[in-house]
C-alpha cells in the first residue's frame, strides 16, 4: 500500500512540475490577458482617430478587435499546454467548416455588416425605414443593426437581411418637402384659398423659401370638394412639428374666412 501510495504522490509530483504549472500558466494568460484586451479597447476609444469615426464604424470596429484579439489569446494558452499548433490550427479549420455551414446566416450577416459599414447607405442617428420596422439606428454591430422606435420600441435587425433590401433613409438629406391635401367647398373662390394657404405657410418660421418657396395650386375636382395641394420645404428635423402645426394653422385660416371644409354627405330623395 505504501508503494502504492509513493508511485501516486510520484506521478503527482510529476504532473504538477510539468502540465500542472503550465495549466496554470494558461489560466494566467487568459485572466490577464482578458483583462488587458479590456484595457486596450478602452485605449482605442479614447484616441482621436476612433473618435472621428463614424458611430456604426467604432461599434463594428470594437466589436471586431474583441473577439480577434480574444481568439489569440486562447491559442496563447492553448499553445502553452503543450497543444502542437498545427495540430490544433487543423482542428480549428475543420471545426470551421462544421461551423461556417451551420452557421451560414451569422457569415451572411457579418459580411452584411462590412458592406453596410463600406457603402453607408445609413449611419447612426439615421431615421430609416425597412420591411422589418422603422426607427432610429442606436448601434450597427457585427452581426446586427439595431433601431429604436419613436414609442421607444427596439427593434434588432439582421444585418444580412437589411443589406439586401431596399432602405428609405428619411435622415439623408437635411431637406425635406412636405405634401399637403386641402379640401374646400366649390363655394369658395380659388385665388382666395391659393392666397391663404400660401400666406399661413409662409407665415411659420421653420418653412424655408430654399430649394423652392411654398407652393399651392388647385390639384383636383373632387366629387364633394376642390382639393388644393400645398407643398413647403423645411429642414428634415423639423419636419413633423412643420407638419402638426400648419395643419392647425390652415383649419384655424378657413375658419376665420369662412371658408368651408366639406365632408361625404349622402341625400336620399323618396317617391312617394
Amino acid at each position: 500500500m505504501e508503494e502504492f501510495l509513493k508511485t501516486i504522490l510520484t506521478k503527482f509530483g510529476e504532473f504538477a512540475s510539468t502540465a500542472g504549472l503550465r495549466l496554470v500558466g494558461a489560466i494566467l494568460i487568459l485572466f490577464v490577458g482578458f483583462k488587458l484586451c479590456k484595457w486596450l479597447l478602452k485605449i482605442l476609444q479614447k484616441t482621436k482617430a476612433f473618435a472621428k469615426m463614424d458611430a456604426g464604424v467604432q461599434t463594428f470596429l470594437t466589436s471586431l478587435l474583441n473577439i480577434v484579439l480574444k481568439i489569440m489569446i486562447v491559442l496563447s494558452a492553448v499553445s502553452l499546454l503543450g497543444v502542437p499548433m498545427t495540430n490544433f490550427v487543423a482542428l480549428l479549420a475543420s471545426a470551421g467548416v462544421a461551423i461556417g455551414a451551420s452557421l451560414q446566416g451569422s457569415l451572411s450577416n457579418l459580411a452584411g455588416g462590412i458592406m453596410i459599414l463600406i457603402f453607408k447607405p445609413f449611419q447612426v442617428g439615421d431615421y430609416i425605414d425597412t420591411a422589418e420596422g422603422s426607427g432610429t439606428v442606436t448601434e450597427v454591430t457585427i452581426l446586427y443593426t439595431i433601431l429604436t422606435t419613436p414609442d421607444n420600441r427596439r427593434i434588432v435587425i439582421p444585418n444580412g437581411a437589411i443589406s439586401n433590401e431596399a432602405i428609405t433613409n428619411y435622415s439623408y438629406h437635411d431637406r425635406r418637402r412636405l405634401d399637403f391635401t386641402l379640401s374646400v367647398s366649390y363655394d369658395a373662390d380659388i385665388e382666395t384659398v391659393k392666397a391663404l394657404l400660401l400666406e399661413t405657410a409662409k407665415a411659420h418660421p421653420l418653412v424655408l423659401s430654399e430649394p423652392d418657396a411654398p407652393f399651392c395650386r388647385l390639384a383636383e375636382h373632387g366629387q364633394s370638394s376642390l382639393n388644393f395641394a400645398l407643398r413647403v420645404w423645411v429642414k428634415s428635423e423639423d419636419y413633423w412639428q412643420v407638419n402638426f402645426d400648419l395643419k392647425e394653422n390652415i383649419k384655424k385660416a378657413l375658419d376665420e374666412k369662412g371658408i368651408e371644409i366639406p365632408y361625404p354627405q349622402l341625400e336620399v330623395h323618396l317617391d312617394r
